[in-house]
């Protein structure tokens, strides 16, 4: 766990720059508003009020949706024309296939081997082609940027590209307008940190006294390593349990942001993304992903470290995208937990 200063005045002309963009970023062509849902049994277990930004009720099941749908949105007819080529663990993937569909664009998609089956389906199922290639993120990204080189498609990066990081910054626009009142922080699943990056730029702005506590698995934390560098960093290895945001390293333009408006960074363990999974199932019958559990998990961990009461706070359920026979290994793991 590690604790950021507060938000820092010298680069508010990046954060206006981004505000700017998430507010022109035309997503509701495909994306929808999502619910900002009270959790009662959260909120009552953990002594807090439990806001859950239901992202997971995207068309694609994934906030990924805003972010692909925007850059594609800016490419011009040329680029157009030539097609687009992305890596990703599965959400970005299903997002871009989408977004290429709706536009009338070809679309390769890179994916690891070990990607969950349902992302793949999930590509194809839109239209893209999806391409296996790599035991983790880092081997499909370089494979992916070797083929946009190839064949000149334009390459849509998953996370570290500034209107990917504006369509995720919607979430951040939404939850303000739909939270007037009290908010004391939002917890955010980090990857390769584009949603982070747009809710935290979008948020400080107009919002700088709500806290924004970014949430990794223990196995791929690679926002917290460069915070402790001071710069980015390149982790050694990847757990991929949490398989959306298993990346080795923060992206570039997100740093940027994050580094001065972020204000925590926790760290979970797999074990604990099971019982957060069940609790969020408990209290809304809805089934999220390792990665979309990810807030709720932190909310947890960081109420037993402080004991901290009484404060609203949203935690953006980020995702769906789950293997039906993941869920006997996620409720095995939560049993052992209680034996």
């Amino acid at each position: 766990m590690s604790t950021r200063p507060a938000s820092q005045p010298q680069d508010s002309g990046l954060l206006e720059h981004y505000v700017k963009k998430i507010l022109a970023a035309p997503v509701y062509d495909l994306a929808v508003r999502t619910p900002l849902q009270v959790a009662p049994g959260l909120s009552a277990l953990l002594g807090n009020q439990i806001l859950l930004k239901r992202e997971d009720l995207q068309p694609t099941f994934s906030f990924k949706i805003r972010g692909a749908y925007n850059k594609l949105m800016q490419l011009s007819a040329e680029q157009k024309a030539r097609g687009v080529i992305t890596a990703s663990a599965g959400n970005h993937a299903q997002g871009v296939a989408l977004a290429a569909r709706e536009l009338g664009i070809k679309a390769t998609i890179v994916m690891p081997c070990t990607t969950p089956e349902l992302k793949v389906l999930g590509v194809r199922s839109r239209g893209g082609e999806a391409v296996l290639h790599g035991a983790s993120f880092p081997f499909a990204l370089a494979h992916a940027l070797q083929l946009a080189e190839a064949t000149g498609s334009t390459f849509v990066s998953p996370f570290d590209d500034p209107d990917v990081i504006a369509g995720q910054g919607t979430v951040g626009m939404e939850v303000l307008r739909q939270q007037q009142g009290p908010l004391d922080a939002i917890f955010v699943p980090v990857g390769g940190g584009g949603l982070i990056a747009g809710i935290a730029a979008y948020v400080k702005y107009l919002r700088p006294e709500v806290r924004i506590v970014g949430v990794e698995p223990e196995g791929s934390s690679c926002l917290l390593a460069a915070l402790r560098a001071g710069s980015r960093v390149v982790l050694p290895s990847v757990d991929s349990f949490a398989d959306g945001t298993a990346v080795a390293q923060i992206g570039a333009h997100g740093f940027e942001i994050c580094r001065h408006h972020v204000d925590e960074v926790i760290t979970v363990s797999n074990d604990e993304l099971c019982s957060a999974i069940k609790l969020i199932y408990d209290d809304t019958r809805s089934i999220t992903e390792p990665s979309g559990a990810l807030a709720v998990a932190g909310i947890r961990k960081h109420v037993a470290k402080t004991g901290i009461q009484g404060q609203t706070w949203v935690a953006i359920n980020s995702g769906a995208n789950i293997n039906f026979d993941s869920l006997r290994h996620v409720a095995e793991r939560v049993a052992a937990q209680a034996d």
